[in-house]
């Protein structure tokens, strides 16, 4: 009877050992597209503790037990996390390229794991090749916070034969350089800056490369609503996919930014009918796409 105890013991003990996480989903404010995240993260990991907290609720980082799991939902919870070094690692999510220049310049503090919200360049560029193989030159606005994308984008061209046209647009009143760049380009390419895209520029740029018959790729999902082309995108399941896997790990493995692996392609067929394109098909778009991903 004891042997039989101590055998049960000994089959139990790696069950008992296994420990629960505490995970902390921090945001501005308390919406339902917030709550059906993390009640959707709750139905991914429902061995760990999962709860949402505003910004108003949280205490200082420091003041947090340190193997708390930290997830960021948006910028007031980023601002909330820098207000001091010291406490748990987090995970920065809806985070840009862009607004991390600007918030952040080059520094990347040690306790910050940001997970980009803004399309790869060099997955938008393979789209931009996929869907127009006969373009070569692709015409990129750039502002004041997204200049430093620029030099990226041309090595990420260069393996693809396609040459970038950079022009800056810091004064949006002004629209000759967006002509400019149309008439030196053979498709537009949006990097993801608020700044230079947004619902006051959308109708000027939209109009002005249809006007001469040119697409648009990105730089968002929003922006193919609008009347862009084509964009890739990551939604709240590749997202939780991605959330899913880090949290398997310790903090110490989470990588400083990391793009989702996992991401679809938004097409708007209107637009592809009115510049005389094929039908999009999303699933072959985004299977061609990850054929041509780099390998770790």
């Amino acid at each position: 009877m004891m042997r039989l105890l101590r055998l049960l013991l000994l089959c139990l003990w790696p069950l008992g050992s296994l420990s629960a996480s505490e995970i902390v989903l921090v945001g501005g404010d308390d919406q339902p597209g917030v709550r059906s995240f993390v009640a959707a993260l709750e139905g991914r990991r429902p061995h760990d503790q999962v709860r949402f907290q505003t910004v108003a609720q949280m205490p200082r980082p420091s003041q947090l037990k340190a193997d708390v799991r930290l997830v960021l939902l948006d910028s007031a919870a980023l601002e909330w996390r820098m207000l001091e070094a010291a406490g748990p690692p987090a995970l920065a999510l809806r985070v840009s390229r862009v607004q991390a220049e600007q918030r952040l310049g080059k520094s990347r503090p040690g306790y910050l794991s940001l997970l980009w919200s803004d399309p790869p360049l060099a997955r938008q560029l393979r789209l931009a090749h996929y869907l127009l193989p006969q373009a070569k030159r692709v015409g990129v606005l750039y502002g004041e916070h997204s200049q430093f994308l620029i030099e990226e984008l041309r090595q990420a061209a260069r393996p693809l034969n396609l040459e970038i046209v950079a022009q800056p647009w810091f004064d949006l009143r002004d629209s000759r350089p967006l002509q400019n760049l149309l008439a030196s380009s053979d498709v537009l390419l949006g990097i993801d800056d608020p700044e230079l895209y947004n619902s006051k520029t959308a109708k000027n740029v939209l109009l002005s490369s249809y006007g001469r018959q040119m697409a648009l790729i990105g730089p968002n999902a929003g922006f193919v609503r609008a009347g862009a082309l084509a964009s890739t995108y990551s939604d709240q399941e590749h997202w939780l996919a991605v959330l899913d896997q880090l949290l398997e790990q310790p903090p110490a493995r989470w990588p400083r930014s990391l793009y989702p692996s996992h991401y679809g392609v938004s097409g708007n067929q209107q637009v592809a009918r009115a510049l005389g394109l094929e039908t999009i098909d999303p699933q072959a778009a985004a299977q061609a796409l990850a054929e041509g991903e780099p390998t770790p």
